[in-house]
Formats: structure tokens, C-alpha cells, sequence
């Protein structure tokens, strides 16, 4: 009997199993893979979904030297909830909590004059200088300096920290077809990062760590690795692409188990319409499972009559569309009795689909199926203490 067969029965309408032993592994071999890089775990969007607080913990117990937000106000709940260590955060806009992140002793990433502005305001209100990261864009095309105004830039951080106002501790970029690994604007990104960070450090620039690879270019890109890594989908266990191969073939488990149990199981005749719009209508007789769960609960409902979901140890299929809070599965005249629980994606070593299943099923990438899980699916968190 398992660990998880033998807990008590959980009775919750639908429950996403965080497994932070399954976390930690990966960090671990995520960090393997980078030897003489620190490596970054982002947190951001509550951890991709998997519970920002318990994941950081989890993910620092196994040695990540950094943790990564998208927002300010993620990395100061993250701080009021106790995470120490160093942070970054990246996505700010006009008026945001510079003082507050400086006084948190958060490090801020910055794009543009503008920001550079805020932030040296905030340090001189807070007496304590900013810790910096200058963002490039080499080729993304979102957050970031463009070539053209990166000497501009470059000066003006200079000039901010001659007046003890900032310190530049970080020079920073993003991959745009990491997950792509034949695609040439990897080369050419990384080209532009070198050139972009050999001029800042010739007019002055210290920075502490100099960093641009994501998940795909950790895994597949060595020589993007500089001082830091940024492991963001792949701390989850979920591969960052097809093309890189799948979590199994990456060395990486699944973090999140989302499940649900039946609660109908019926008999229905042949020509019966099934949920909104009757898209699917039953062949000929046969029973049908209802799932409460629904696009209020983060499933896409681009999963209608594509969705695969395993039941008594069977896959079945989403049948017709998914609604707000439920959804239902053609049994095929199997009678399984409500509770039976019906197991949506996790790690796929009993059978049951994974988060990258339901990307192919839905068009999309698994990233979006596990950070949509919504609010009203409790987090069951499992294997929470690192042992040995």
C-alpha cells in the first residue's frame, strides 16, 4: 500500500497534491546541471501555481541561492511570510513599491530611465542604496533596454551609484526561443548579451552576476549559464518544451497531482446531448461520470471532448464542454460509485495524465495549465520536511 493510499481520505470537491520532496529533486538536479552558475528558483504567479510561500522554502532547503519574482508585491509577501536570502524582482510600473523593496532588501530589476529615476528617489527617501539589475533587450522585444539606448542607460546607473544611491549587482536578459534549440535567435541573443555586457563593464560596471537562461537554455545552453540560472517551469517538473523532451526524458518529476471524485455516475441512452451546446452526444448507451471541477477552477475549456482524465484506472475523455464549476466523462458503461476519484494530470507513472498531456489536448503549453489552477483548489501539500 502507498503513502498516499494509506492516508486518510481526503473528501475535498477537488484538490491539487503539491509534492515538495518531488521539488526539491529537481532543484537538485537542476543545480548538477550548473556547476559554477548559482541557480535562481522563480516563484513567481504563486510558484506557477504550486503555492509561492512553501515552494520557495522547499526549493532554498535543496540549495537554490536565489529566489525570482515577477512582481514587487510578490516578493514582499514573500518576505512578510519569512523568506530570507537574495530575491529579484523584475516587472515594475510607474509609482510601484521601490522604498518598500529596498527596505526589504529586495533586489529591482531596471529597463529604462524611467525607473532608474523611481528607484534612486526611493533609495534617497529610504537613506540605503537600490540593488540593481540592468535589463537588455537582446531580442525578446518585451521588458528591457534596447541596444540603442543602453549606453544612455548604462551612464546614468553610473552616475546613480557614484552617488551612493544604487549599486549595479546585476546584468540581466531573456531568451526569447530557448525551448526552441535550433531556432538562430539563441545565437543571436547570446551574442547580443555578451556585446551588451562587455560595454557596460568597460565604462564601469561590477555586477555581482550576469544572467540570461531560462529553464530550456539551463537544460540545453551551457554557455548561457554566466554567473546565475533562472529555473522557472522546470523547478515544477514540468518540461519547458516538446522539443527539449519530456519531464521523464529531462530527469525532472512533476510537482503538482490534480485530482477530483465523482460525484454522479449515471445511465444515459444512446443520442443523449452532454453539456452545453450537446458538441458531444453519446454513441449508444452508456454511463457518465460528473467531475466538479470547471473553468472557474482553472480547467481550460479548451479541454471540451479533448481533456483526458483517468478513472478506475481507465483514461477516459472530457465529454462536451467544460463548464464554470464541473465537467463530465463518458465511462463507457463502467459503474464506478461516486468518490471514485478521477485523477486530471500528475507525475504519469500510474497511468494518469500529465500537465503536458493537457497543453497538447488544449493547443497550449503545460506552464498555463498548472499556474491556471484557481484559488478555490486547495493546495495539499505532502513530503513538506527534507529528510537525510
Amino acid at each position: 500500500m502507498s503513502e498516499r493510499d494509506a492516508r486518510p481520505r481526503d473528501t475535498t470537491r477537488v484538490r491539487a497534491e503539491v509534492d515538495l520532496a518531488a521539488l526539491r529533486a529537481n532543484v537538485t538536479s537542476l543545480r548538477a546541471r550548473v556547476s559554477g552558475a548559482a541557480l535562481m528558483a522563480v516563484v513567481k504567479a504563486d510558484a506557477y501555481g504550486h503555492g509561492a510561500v512553501p515552494c520557495a522554502l522547499a526549493a532554498q532547503q535543496a540549495g537554490a541561492e536565489w529566489l525570482g519574482t515577477a512582481t514587487p508585491e510578490e516578493a514582499l509577501a514573500l518576505r512578510e511570510a519569512g523568506l530570507r536570502g537574495r530575491m529579484l524582482c523584475w516587472l515594475w510600473a510607474p509609482g510601484g513599491p521601490w522604498r518598500e523593496a529596498i527596505a526589504a532588501d529586495v533586489d529591482v530589476s531596471v529597463s529604462a530611465l524611467w525607473a532608474l529615476r523611481e528607484v534612486t528617489a526611493a533609495a534617497r527617501a529610504e537613506r540605503a542604496p537600490a540593488r540593481v539589475h540592468l535589463k537588455a533587450d537582446t531580442g525578446l522585444g518585451r521588458n528591457g533596454c534596447q541596444p540603442a539606448d543602453w549606453p544612455e542607460l548604462v551612464a546614468a546607473a553610473l552616475a546613480a551609484e557614484r552617488d551612493g544611491l544604487v549599486r549595479v549587482v546585476g546584468l540581466w536578459s531573456h531568451f526569447a526561443c530557448a525551448d526552441e534549440p535550433e531556432h538562430p535567435a539563441n545565437d543571436a541573443q547570446l551574442a547580443r548579451f555578451r556585446e551588451m555586457v562587455a560595454y557596460a563593464e568597460g565604462q564601469g560596471v561590477r555586477p555581482e552576476v550576469r544572467h540570461i537562461a531560462n529553464s530550456p537554455a539551463l537544460l540545453t545552453r551551457p554557455d548561457a549559464h554566466f554567473d546565475l540560472v533562472r529555473a522557472g517551469i522546470a523547478t515544477y517538473g514540468v518540461s519547458p518544451g516538446p522539443e527539449l523532451g519530456s519531464a521523464a526524458d529531462l530527469g525532472l518529476r512533476p510537482v503538482m497531482r490534480l485530482s477530483a471524485d465523482l460525484v454522479l455516475v449515471k445511465e444515459v441512452p444512446g443520442g443523449h446531448g452532454v453539456s452545453y451546446g450537446h458538441h458531444y452526444v453519446t454513441p449508444g448507451g452508456t454511463t457518465l461520470g460528473l467531475v466538479p471541477a470547471g473553468y472557474a477552477d482553472g480547467i481550460p475549456r479548451h479541454a471540451s471532448d479533448a481533456g483526458p482524465v483517468l478513472v478506475g484506472g481507465k483514461l477516459r475523455t472530457v465529454a462536451g464542454r467544460v463548464a464554470m464549476d464541473q465537467f463530465v466523462v463518458d465511462l463507457g458503461g463502467d459503474r464506478p460509485e461516486p468518490g471514485t476519484e478521477a485523477v486530471l494530470f500528475g507525475a504519469g507513472d500510474r497511468g494518469e495524465p500529465t500537465a503536458e498531456d493537457w497543453a497538447q489536448a488544449c493547443g497550449t503549453i503545460a506552464y498555463e495549465i498548472v499556474t491556471r489552477i484557481g484559488v478555490r483548489v486547495p493546495r495539499v501539500y505532502v513530503n513538506e520536511h527534507a529528510t537525510g
